[in-house]
């Protein structure tokens, strides 16, 4: 199980992740929500184990190691951090992804024959840009579980590529629930679908961080409202008449 206890970390103003409490468990699949795409990667980071969070528990199967977290889960298309690069073809890609697999698994995984076992032939010499939503997800999870101790799977903001819900969360629905491969899947979105009834959570469910102190609240987008200048008075007529009378009567006197 992945467990998240007032998870956050500090940014220049107000923090890059605001406590967030969460929990994902094998077999099951989690979305989380936020509007701001630079917080739901800075999550997508530290519950995967790419990120120092600054205060918070993050654990997996009991342990709170960093090393641990990172050997068991894979991020996914994570936008500035491990998203394909658009001039790379998908033979490029797959030999790249697969490089990184440790050597006691990867055994002779080389690109043609990973790409017609999984049956990804009929889109090798395209460019990644070009791929389809629902295509890009099927290739990036299945090079995410070519490493067979992957057993968490964090992919980051998939509704980016499409706004529809059907290109991306069968495939992730599917890899949570397959019986012979249970994984952990947690998926950040802008939004959940709205026929969305499984797990969820929303970045910065926390009231406060771990040490005691509240959580930055989110700067008001609304700009404040213009107060009109107070008007200037003008000196009052009945008094300068008031202190004219005065003067006369001690002329008089």
């Amino acid at each position: 199980m992945l467990f998240v206890q007032q998870l956050y970390v500090k940014g220049r103003r107000d923090d890059l992740l605001p406590p967030t409490s969460l929990r994902a468990s094998r077999g099951e699949l989690l979305l989380v929500a936020a509007d701001r795409q630079d917080q739901r990667t800075a999550l997508a980071l530290t519950i995967s184990g790419r990120m120092k969070p600054g205060g918070g528990q993050v654990s997996w199967a009991g342990s709170s190691r960093t090393k641990t977290l990172r050997l068991a889960s894979a991020l996914v298309d994570s936008p500035g951090v491990n998203e394909p690069e658009q001039h790379l073809s998908v033979r490029d890609l797959v030999t790249e992804d697969l490089a990184l697999v440790p050597r006691r698994y990867r055994g002779a995984l080389l690109s043609k024959p990973w790409l017609k076992v999984n049956r990804f032939e009929d889109i090798a010499d395209l460019w990644t840009e070009q791929l389809p939503a629902g295509k890009r997800m099927d290739l990036l999870t299945a090079l995410a579980l070519a490493n067979p101790h992957t057993d968490l799977l964090v992919v980051d903001s998939p509704d980016r590529h499409s706004a529809s819900a059907a290109d991306w969360l069968p495939r992730l629905e599917a890899l949570a629930y397959d019986g012979g491969r249970p994984l952990a899947v947690v998926a950040t979105v802008t939004a959940l679908p709205d026929s969305w009834t499984g797990p969820a959570a929303v970045i910065g469910n926390a009231a406060q961080r771990p040490d005691g102190t509240p959580a930055a609240p989110e700067p008001d987008p609304t700009p404040p409202a213009l107060t009109p200048p107070a008007p200037i008075n003008e000196p009052d007529r009945a008094d300068d008449e008031t202190e004219a009378l005065l003067r006369e009567t001690e002329d008089a006197k």
